[in-house]
């Protein structure tokens, strides 16, 4: 099967003009940037792992009303309660004072929102799409979305996962590279930095492994690596960072400048912000957390709650050597231009690079 017949059947199978999604980055999808990628003919997406109820609504609510409503919603599958050591926070704090305000021992009590509830408003809501990340949703929840007729599209950055993913009813394979920015999508926390498996080695091996379309992300930012993604047997491709520079976004600017000038090897997967491994740039704050004399950030979401006032001083003061900034491989690709302009211009590229 050429690309043009699998885009061609993806996109008439969602609803799509163009086969380019919008990542769903947890924080960095406000509704404009997904209304501009819909507009565009591409995929919109939320990342709601941060959002109660009431604001996946809301956020759903002012995509509809500002597009043509084609979007995904993704969530985090939980991990089991994080096993909390004081001693060990302890040490972390110490060393945060060193970055931001002292930590008072409270701040690890950082709790995650209530997946349940997360869920029943995403079902509620009736998306074309849901999708997950970090592992798979219960059998019960997929026969719900099913019979909604929502399409699961499921994040696998193994085979092994992608295997199981489509074993467990995944309609699409979102193969996650390890270039990718943010957090990694491994089922198994502890794997998120040991099994580092690239887009291009990961893309086709799942391409052979399942039978369903296969979407790749992780590196890609332009047309030239949509295009290399496409020649491997994806069905469309994901961009994460390629749009963090867009006006719709609203990154912090210092967050989108430092963007521009990135290279590859100026980031680096880290557990320092979250205590889930994510690849974020290189800053100050990052370097130092992985020196050998650095403490052990405690468990997600506890370490998130420890940087929290570190990070949120960081955004005030513009401050990108301490801010938690993610960033794929591939960050110094992303243009500062509109959304809907990006969509076109990678996948205008991309299709004429294919053509030779």
């Amino acid at each position: 099967m050429s690309y043009r017949d699998r885009t061609d059947a993806f996109c008439r199978r969602f609803g799509l003009r163009v086969p380019v999604l919008l990542a769903p980055m947890a924080g960095a999808c406000p509704p404009e940037l997904s209304a501009a990628v819909a507009n565009a003919g591409g995929l919109g997406a939320c990342g709601c792992l941060t959002l109660k109820p009431e604001a996946i609504a809301g956020w759903v609510a002012a995509v509809r009303g500002a597009s043509n409503g084609a979007f995904q919603l993704n969530n985090w599958i939980p991990d089991p309660p994080p096993a909390r050591d004081a001693e060990r926070e302890a040490k972390v704090r110490a060393f945060l004072a060193g970055f931001g305000p002292e930590v008072p021992a409270e701040a690890g009590d950082a709790a995650i929102l209530d997946f349940a509830a997360q869920c029943e408003v995403m079902l509620s809501a009736g998306p074309p799409i849901i999708s997950s990340i970090m592992g798979l949703y219960p059998p019960e929840f997929v026969q719900r979305m099913k019979a909604r007729g929502i399409a699961w599209f499921a994040t696998a950055t193994t085979v092994a996962e992608a295997v199981a993913a489509a074993a467990a009813g995944a309609d699409v394979i979102v193969a996650q590279g390890a270039e990718a920015g943010g957090h990694r999508g491994a089922f198994e926390p502890e794997r998120a930095q040991t099994a580092l498996v690239g887009l291009f080695a990961l893309l086709p091996a799942i391409v052979d492994a399942v039978s369903l379309p296969v979407v790749a992300t992780g590196g890609i930012a332009d047309g030239r690596t949509a295009a290399a993604a496409l020649a491997l047997g994806a069905s469309a491709v994901q961009v994460g960072s390629g749009f963090l520079r867009c006006p719709e976004a609203g990154l912090n600017p210092a967050w989108a400048e430092s963007l521009a000038t990135a290279q590859p090897e100026d980031t680096v997967v880290t557990r320092a912000f979250s205590g889930r491994p994510g690849r974020a740039l290189a800053n100050a704050y990052a370097r130092a957390a992985s020196a050998p004399d650095a403490p052990e950030p405690a468990p997600y979401p506890v370490q998130r709650g420890l940087t929290a006032a570190m990070r949120a001083e960081a955004a005030r003061a513009g401050d990108a050597e301490r801010m938690q900034a993610w960033a794929g491989q591939a960050a110094r690709l992303a243009r500062a231009e509109p959304a809907g302009e990006a969509v076109a211009r990678i996948w205008t590229e991309a299709q004429r690079l294919l053509a030779g």
